[in-house]
C-alpha cells in the first residue's frame, strides 16, 4: 500500500471520528516469507483449497527503486490463513492464480496492484475494490486505514507505508504490517457490499470493479520529460531541450541503477540548470543543486547532458506549447478560443456537479474529467441525447454512468 491508500483516521474534529480499536497483531501471527517453490506449492495448495474471497495486495518500492515492481504479496483466505509470499525469490505466481480462478479477489485500490501482480502471472477472474466501493458510497475518506475504521471500527497503523520495500531481508515489524494489511479486508468488503446493495448501488460497484479488472495498461505519455516539476518557470525552446537531455539521461542512468529517478537527480536541479545554462562542470557545480556529494559525483554525465541540449538544432527544439495530441486545450484558454465550449462545459460541470451531490459520489467517479472536456470542447452533431450516449460509451464510460449522467448532459447541451 502507498502513503495514500492508507489514508490517517486523524482529524481537525475528533468528535466526528469513529470510536476505533487498534488492530495490532495478525489473528494467526506473522507467517514466514515463502521464498522457494517448495513453500509456494504449500501455498497453491491452501489456498485452492481456501473458502470465499481471497484478499490481495502487494507492496511496492516506490520512491526508491525505478519502476513499479511488487516486493512482496499478501494474501488471506479462509481455511487457508495468511500468505507473504517474496516475489523476487519466486517471481513466478501463475500457479497460484490458477488455484483462484472463479474466486473474487478482494483489493484496496485495485488498479495500483493489478498491473504489478500481473507481472508475476496473477489475474483475477473477479475483482472487488474496497476504494471503489468507498468512493462511490461517497465515504469523505478512502484510504484503507479510513475504511477500514469507518467499516469495522479497527485502526490500522501506517507507519510501515512509505518503506523501502525491497530491503532484504524485511523486517518482522514491516511484515506484522503487511500481514494486517489483508487481516480484515475480506470484512470490509462484506460491509461496503451490503451498504451498496442497500444504497442501490451494487450494479454501479460491479461495473466499476470489472472496469479496472480489464483495463489495458496505459499508453506511453507523449513527452513524459513534460511531467518535472516546476517546468512551468521554463518558457524558452532552447532551456526546454536542456531539460529533455537531462531527463532522458536521468532516466536512463536510473533505470541501470534501478534506483527512483528522483534520487538520482531531483526534478529542481533539472530546472536549476536549465535556467542556468552552465557551460562548464566548474559552472554546474557552482549551483546549490548540483553541490551535494554523489550530484557532484555525476556532474561531468549532468554537463554533457546540457551540452548536447544546448547543442539541439533550431529545427528540433520543442514546442514550448507542449506536444500535439488530440486533447482539448487547458479549459483556462477555452473562452478565448472558442466561447460556445467554454459555455458547455461550464454548464455540463454544474450538471455533474448537481449528479454528485444527489447521489453522493464524487464528480470524478461519475464521469472521467478528460471525457466530459472532450465532449464539450467537440460535440458529436447533432448533439442529442442518442448521441451524447454514444460518445460517452465510445470513450469508456460505463453503462451506469452513461444512463445516470446522460439526460442531464442532453438537456444542458442541446
Amino acid at each position: 500500500m502507498t502513503p495514500e491508500d492508507l489514508d490517517a483516521t486523524a482529524g481537525d474534529d475528533a468528535t466526528a471520528e469513529p470510536v476505533v480499536t487498534p488492530l495490532t497483531e495478525p489473528a494467526d501471527g506473522i507467517p514466514p516469507v515463502v521464498e522457494t517453490a517448495e513453500a509456494l506449492a504449500a501455498v497453491v495448495e491452501a489456498f485452492g483449497a481456501g473458502t470465499g474471497p481471497v484478499a490481495v495486495d502487494a507492496e511496492r518500492a516506490s520512491g526508491y527503486r525505478y519502476g513499479q515492481r511488487t516486493y512482496l504479496v499478501q494474501l488471506r483466505r479462509e481455511g487457508a490463513g495468511t500468505a507473504l509470499i517474496d516475489p523476487i525469490a519466486v517471481p513466478d505466481l501463475s500457479a497460484l492464480s490458477e488455484a483462484l480462478v472463479g474466486v473474487e479477489w478482494v483489493l484496496h485500490a485495485a488498479s495500483q496492484d493489478l498491473p504489478g501482480l500481473a507481472e508475476q502471472g496473477m489475474h483475477p477472474s473477479r475483482v472487488f475494490d474496497t476504494e471503489l466501493g468507498a468512493r462511490l458510497l461517497g465515504l469523505d475518506r478512502v484510504g484503507l486505514a479510513a475504511v477500514v475504521a469507518d467499516t469495522l471500527g479497527l485502526g490500522l497503523a501506517k507507519e510501515h507505508s512509505a518503506v523501502d520495500w525491497s530491503t532484504r531481508p524485511l523486517p518482522s515489524e514491516w511484515l506484522r504490517y503487511a500481514a494486517l494489511d489483508v487481516e480484515v479486508l475480506v470484512e470490509v468488503r462484506e460491509v461496503l457490499a451490503e451498504r451498496l446493495a442497500v444504497a442501490g448501488k451494487a450494479e454501479w460497484a460491479a461495473q466499476e470493479f470489472e472496469a479496472v479488472r480489464t483495463a489495458p495498461p496505459p499508453p506511453p505519455r507523449v513527452e513524459p520529460w513534460r511531467r518535472v516539476s516546476g517546468l512551468h518557470t521554463i518558457r524558452d525552446a532552447r532551456r526546454l531541450a536542456v531539460v529533455r537531455e537531462l531527463w532522458t539521461t536521468r532516466d536512463q542512468n536510473a533505470r541501470q541503477r534501478d534506483i527512483s529517478p528522483g534520487r538520482v537527480l531531483p526534478d529542481s536541479a533539472i530546472v536549476a540548470a536549465a535556467q542556468a545554462l552552465p557551460r562548464s562542470v566548474p559552472q554546474l557545480t557552482d549551483l546549490p543543486a548540483f553541490s551535494g556529494k554523489g550530484t557532484r559525483r555525476r556532474a561531468p554525465l549532468w554537463q554533457a547532458a546540457i551540452d548536447r541540449g544546448l547543442a539541439v538544432p533550431e529545427s528540433d527544439l520543442p514546442s514550448v506549447r507542449g506536444p500535439k495530441t488530440d486533447a482539448p486545450p487547458p479549459p483556462r484558454a477555452w473562452a478565448d478560443r472558442d466561447p460556445a465550449a467554454a459555455d458547455r462545459l461550464t454548464a455540463a460541470r454544474e450538471v455533474i456537479t448537481a449528479l454528485s451531490d444527489e447521489h453522493h459520489v464524487p464528480t470524478e467517479n461519475l464521469l472521467q474529467p478528460d471525457l466530459l472536456r472532450r465532449l464539450c470542447w467537440s460535440p458529436p452533431s447533432p448533439l442529442d441525447a442518442e448521441s451524447i450516449a454514444a460518445t460517452l460509451t465510445a470513450g469508456g464510460a460505463r453503462a451506469w454512468q452513461v444512463e445516470l449522467v446522460t439526460p442531464g448532459l442532453a438537456a444542458a447541451l442541446s
